[in-house]
Formats: C-alpha cells, structure tokens, sequence
C-alpha cells in the first residue's frame, strides 16, 4: 500500500511461483489481529504505537496476498467488545482508521483491490462512517483482491440479526422453517457475499477465536503464530501459508479417499529452502 515496494529478489520471486503453482493456497484468508498493545507496552511505548506498527504489518500482509492472486483477505480491525477499551484509545484507533484509509485509498486504487467492510457499521463515529463509505464506493467496481475489514463486529451478533431477519421474513410468510437450510442461513449473514474462509490465522499466540467469524469458520483451517501483530509481517504470512498447503484438509474423509492431495514432498522441502532464504535476507 503506501509507497509499496513490489521489486522481488529472485529467491522471493521463486518462492511465491511455488506457491501459486502448487495449487493449494487458500481462496479465503481470515486474520485476527491481535497483539498491538501488548507489542507496544513491552518497548515502553504507548499502546498506540501498537497500532500504528500493525499498519505496516497489514500493508506487507495485503501485498502478498495481491501477489499470490489470493482473492479474499479478512481482516479482525475492531470488535463490538473492544468498544469496553479506555475512551482515549477507541478515539485514538478511530483517527487512525479514519486517517489510514483516506490515505492508502489511492494504492487500494492502483492494485484493484476491493475493500469491504463488515460489522456494526453505524456504531462508528460519523466522520469514519463517511470515509468508509466513500472507500467502498470509490472501489466498489474493482476487481482484484476483495479486503474485507471487520469493524465493531461481532460473529454472534450477525448470527442472532440473521436470525432475526429470518424470523420476519417468516412472520411475513416469505419463508417457511421447512426452507430455513444451512445455505439459506448464511444468505442472511453479513459475510453472504464471501466464501469460507479456508485459512484462519491469529497472532499473538492466543487459543481462541475472539468472536470473529464464528458461523464461517467450521472448516477453516487455524494458524496460531506467537509473533504480536507488529511483528507479523510477510515472512511470517509466507510461514503460515506454507503451513496450509502442507497440511491435509478432509472435510469428514478419510485420508484414502484423498488420493493425491497430500504436498509432495520434495515441494515442501523446496518451499522450506526457500522461506529459509527469504528470512535470511529480511532479518
């Protein structure tokens, strides 16, 4: 996003063309991200310094995701509960949020990107409101990446304001509880226009799904990292996508009925090389 730099060396270059051609990489990736403050407090800096480090994070996170031809990306920014913060830190996060997205519009322009946004949309404070709006609407007819960002959501909230769609709608007699299928359920939920997510990645080394995507995620695989959002940057994106294509995703099968979808083995072997090589560089 801001300034990107999308020059590769040739052992990044090559580790993304194995990626893609693997034909593994996941269609949908969810991100919790989490661990701004706790990144911030252990420097002696103020949490907010947090956030704004986890900005360059997502820039990194979104331009693999562009380079690999992922299609969706979903990102956790706020939750309904983190409205409990201290009133000095929500307006902080709303500046930086309003702020953020004025100013990377132009690269979500640029690299086609479709942004979205799910949530408690009205909870947000006016001015945000508005440039989410605009945001949306300025790249609504893009066709790239769609970046979906949850905000003032709540995966249990959806579920209960579908229900309670459907139960109008069945009051209405446009519906009757026979036509109510798992399918018909998520066609009520904000994320309708969304696959599932196949990879669920949460930072911070966290054992839980804090609430997001609740519904969505009965078959997403999930990747804990350790790292705190700030630090998460694209090689630990590279870890974790390594570790989805390698894993075996069964759905209720059993392995034999699988055939050939395990990882051959010496991709994976050439893929770990590579990442190898890529930290090496970075760091």
């Amino acid at each position: 996003m801001e300034g990107w730099d999308t020059s590769l060396s040739e052992v990044e270059q090559r580790l993304q063309e194995l990626l893609r051609s693997s034909g593994r990489l996941p269609k949908h990736v969810a991100i919790i991200m989490d661990g701004n403050g706790r990144w911030a407090q252990e420097r002696g800096l103020p949490r907010v310094e947090g956030h704004r480090q986890g900005i360059q994070s997502v820039r990194e996170v979104v331009k693999v995701a562009v380079q690999l031809g992922i299609p969706y990306l979903t990102l956790y920014a706020f939750s309904m509960e983190n409205w409990r913060r201290p009133q000095v830190e929500i307006r902080t996060l709303m500046e930086l949020l309003h702020y953020y997205l004025r100013r990377e519009l132009p690269e979500l322009q640029r690299h086609g990107i479709r942004l979205r946004a799910i949530g408690k949309l009205n909870a947000l404070p006016r001015r945000v409101q508005r440039v989410v709006a605009d945001a949306l609407q300025a790249t609504a007819s893009n066709t790239g990446l769609t970046l979906t960002l949850a905000l003032s959501y709540s995966g249990r909230w959806d579920i209960v304001r579908a229900v309670q769609m459907i139960a109008i709608d069945v009051r209405r007699g446009k519906l009757s509880p026979e036509d109510i299928t798992e399918e018909r359920f998520a066609s009520y939920l904000l994320t309708r226009e969304l696959p599932e997510p196949d990879l669920l990645i949460r930072t911070s080394g966290e054992m839980r799904l804090s609430n997001f995507l609740l519904w969505e995620s009965a078959y997403a695989e999930i990747y804990v990292s350790n790292l705190y959002w700030p630090d998460f940057r694209r090689c630990a994106f590279y870890r974790a996508l390594l570790d989805y294509i390698r894993r075996e995703r069964r759905f209720g099968m059993i392995s034999e009925q699988l055939g050939a979808y395990r990882l051959a083995e010496e991709i994976a072997t050439e893929l770990e090389e590579l990442l190898h090589a890529v930290e090496r560089r970075v760091h």
